[in-house]
């Protein structure tokens, strides 16, 4: 009975000063509705960062040999068997090495980037696709017997040979340094630049091609030894069991052990620390914005203290009447803590209609959880307890006696 009362006397005195209740809550209007978007958005943006990070591989492991070791810490071709053999979770391994280069045709000279590895390549390597559309990748044998072989993009094929595509068994001239190696094409993947958006040259980007390690190990600027793999697993739980093992194989193998020559470093350690940074700097732009809830909150105490004030003779009236120091105290206790959630409501509102506008400027989906939700609610609810229990115990305590005398 005293609640709804309370609550009925609450409403009554917020929506008898409309105005002035607005601009108490502004505060905390601005605050939450900060508070919200910047969450929003930054979880938003952490979200397809882990998504970006997961399409770049999240299940490789880049395992590299230090560049002072001398050549016999470099990874070599009878390694890259051995951990392939060795350790069943490897899907595939590979160097990636690349060079710039310049790749002709009977037709046409482009500057070209060279990639090359093992043919697991076709898998591990991120700027050429893996979708053969004519012809097949290089196989083991032509790697093993240093074949002058090459896959080559799609792109690259319009280029050289007057836009056809379909150019199994044609041969391009790969210029590195003034050296040349002749290579016949074996396979041709999808195209690199299907999916790029705008108006650009064609002729100004660099076409591509994959060639056998092995093969390129022929120039003599081509090191045949190897100082970096990538290596391709199932899932990410077995990542860090198989770099560990993967460096204990190299470091028995080269006898190194305990001198650090090989590390193995993978997409989910930089996605931590990049998430780390990301949240720190989320969350310190969101404390800023929460100083408006401590604003607002002093702007609620301001309020019902002026309440008290004025409504003095109310508070006499009913005391005489028999309302308890307790009833008076949730009567303005109750008040304040409306009059922050409607605040925390409406700031609620706006931040989610911020955030996704913010987001859609930003091109990201905006990550409003139930959890922030929640926490805005309580929030908003424990800022009119804590602005509103010194106003409220002022008016408990106040003498009937004095506060009918009250002008």
């Amino acid at each position: 009975m005293f609640f709804k009362e309370n609550l009925k006397m609450a409403f009554d005195s917020i929506f008898a000063n409309k105005m002035r209740s607005f601009l108490t809550m502004l505060g905390i209007i601005i605050g939450i509705t900060a508070v919200i978007a910047i969450l929003s958005v930054g979880n938003g943006a952490a979200n397809q960062l882990t998504q970006t990070f997961s399409d770049l591989g999240s299940t490789s492991i880049t395992l590299s040999a230090e560049d002072e070791t001398g050549s016999q810490e470099m990874i070599t071709n009878e390694d890259i068997q051995l951990l392939k053999e060795t350790i069943p979770e490897i899907e595939y391994i590979s160097s990636d090495n690349q060079t710039r280069s310049e790749l002709s045709s009977d037709f046409e000279t482009r500057t070209a980037v060279a990639w090359y590895g093992t043919p697991d390549i076709q898998f591990t390597n991120q700027s050429m696709d893996a979708t053969v559309i004519h012809g097949r990748y290089f196989n083991q044998n032509e790697y093993d017997d240093m074949k002058n072989v090459t896959v080559i993009s799609e792109d690259t094929a319009r280029a050289l040979f007057n836009d056809r595509t379909d150019v199994v068994g044609e041969m391009i001239r790969l210029d590195v340094n003034r050296e040349q190696l002749n290579l016949q094409i074996v396979g041709v993947v999808a195209g690199a630049f299907e999916d790029l958006q705008g108006t650009f040259d064609l002729s100004q980007m660099p076409v591509m091609l994959a060639v056998p390690h092995t093969t390129m190990s022929q120039l003599s600027s081509i090191p045949s030894n190897i100082n970096s793999l990538t290596i391709q697993v199932e899932t990410t739980d077995d990542i860090e069991p198989i770099s560990n093992q993967a460096v204990r194989l190299l470091e028995i193998r080269h006898n190194s052990v305990g001198e650090n020559n090989y590390t193995a470093y993978n997409m989910l350690q930089a996605l931590d620390q990049v998430n780390n940074v990301l949240s720190l700097f989320i969350n310190f732009i969101a404390a800023v914005a929460a100083i408006a809830l401590l604003v607002g909150g002093i702007g609620v105490m301001n309020i019902m203290l002026v309440s008290v004030t004025e409504r003095t003779r109310e508070i006499g009236t009913r005391k005489a009447l028999g309302a308890t120091t307790r009833t008076i105290l949730v009567q303005f206790l109750m008040e304040s803590v409306i009059l922050s959630l409607i605040g925390g409501i409406i700031g609620l509102m706006f931040g989610i209609l911020l955030a996704n506008g913010i987001a859609s400027v930003l091109g990201i989906t905006p990550d409003i959880t139930l959890g922030a939700v929640g926490l805005v609610i309580l929030f908003s609810s424990a800022v009119g307890i804590f602005f509103g229990i010194y106003p409220a115990r002022k008016a408990a305590r106040l003498d009937p006696i004095e506060s009918l005398r009250y002008e």
